[in-house]
């Protein structure tokens, strides 16, 4: 632990590493990116609906607010009046607040990707507590946004006078206009100002964007050993693996020997090959090898198959053709038909033979293999 605490994180994450992170909901996210694509949208609403919603204003406040006489005097119209007025106070800024929670779902995709972390919302202490958040204000993390503060008063206070400079003749003919024009145009200038000064944010987010993709990318590099860690811990260790490449082994070898009593012939070298070899005379499939073994494991099977009372025959070169050109549970290939049919014939006469007291057949003298299937 102590050697891996000397380790630099220098290392690219791997990729089980950027999983693991984005199932915790770390990855990269921008604030000023996201406020700033709020306030763009919100802006260019403004300065599209701005003289829209001027008149819709105007036309509220002469429709709600100039009542009769009767009118006021009943509680019930007061009610009725108010309930319009929220009404149409709500589908004026329907718009607005539709866009904002679009623009809120986009932004932040457009950057990290869409992801929903319960560990990410889930409440945590330890960052409650003021003690330990202390030192996070005096951490890199805090100053970078200090000034990104600092940064953001400076560009909107300078922007905000040169629009001031600006539009303050404007501002000052509006007098000279009527109510509904006045209005109109008023609105229309808060909508370029509103839209100017939320542009010029895209500085602040044109800087913070690359800053947190560095900054995320830096929290998940890792050290040599947290790779060899991770690629252990994954792939498993040596002796786990050949442990269990040892039971599967086994496994399959205890598979093997449970057929082998259901062969119909074993064919021998005879002493380093066994082969043993079953054949369905009701399928139209050729037959198939069951079990198949050198030295150690070809005696065992010998062992089982007599004690199965299955023939065993000896014909070196056809076991080894067998042994190296056949899979277990595989059909032998088309070439080894004609010699694997002798041995099958021979075992057909003998088991007849012993069923009828009759004498028993010779074995098969010298079989043929097909030159490629020999084996030296």
């Amino acid at each position: 632990m102590a050697e891996d605490s000397d380790q630099e994180k220098n290392e690219e994450p791997t990729g089980k590493r950027l999983e693991d992170a984005r199932k915790k909901g770390q990855i990269a996210r921008s604030r000023e990116l996201n406020t700033f694509a709020m306030l763009i949208a919100s802006a260019a609403m403004l300065l599209m609906q701005g003289e829209k919603i001027g008149r819709d204003l105007l036309s509220m406040m002469r429709s709600e607010f100039q009542l009769s006489r009767e009118t006021i005097f009943d509680p019930n119209s007061i009610i009725l009046h108010f309930k319009q007025d929220m009404i149409d106070s709500v589908m004026l800024i329907a718009p607005f607040l539709g866009l904002t929670v679009i623009v809120a779902i986009i932004a932040p995709i457009s950057l990290g990707g869409w992801i929903f972390s319960w560990d990410a919302v889930s409440p945590k202490l330890e960052k409650m507590d003021p003690i330990k958040g202390i030192p996070r204000l005096f951490a890199m993390g805090g100053l970078i946004e200090m000034l990104k503060a600092l940064l953001k008063i400076l560009l909107v206070f300078g922007v905000a006078v040169v629009l001031y400079r600006s539009f303050i003749g404007e501002l000052l003919g509006l007098g000279t206009e009527s109510l509904e024009q006045s209005v109109e145009h008023a609105l229309n200038i808060i909508g370029r100002c509103f839209l100017l000064l939320s542009a010029s944010l895209v500085v602040i987010a044109m800087i913070d964007v690359p800053y947190q993709l560095w900054e995320h990318s830096k929290k998940l590099k890792m050290t040599l050993q947290e790779i060899k860690d991770e690629h252990k811990e994954s792939e498993g260790s040596p002796e786990v693996k050949g442990r269990q490449r040892r039971m599967q082994m086994d496994m399959a070898q205890n598979r093997m020997m449970a057929d082998v009593p259901k062969a119909d012939v074993i064919v021998t070298n005879p002493s380093h090959y066994a082969v043993a070899l079953k054949y369905d005379q009701n399928s139209n499939s050729a037959p198939k090898l069951v079990a198949k073994g050198v030295d150690l494991i070809a005696a065992q099977i010998r062992n089982v198959a007599i004690g199965a009372n299955v023939p065993l025959v000896a014909s070196p070169p056809l076991a080894r053709a067998l042994y190296y050109s056949t899979e277990i549970d595989k059909e032998i290939p088309q070439g080894l038909y004609l010699a694997v049919a002798q041995i099958l014939a021979y075992v057909y006469q003998l088991k007849a033979a012993q069923e009828n007291d009759w004498r028993a057949p010779l074995p098969p003298g010298d079989i043929k293999v097909p030159d490629e299937f020999k084996q030296d």
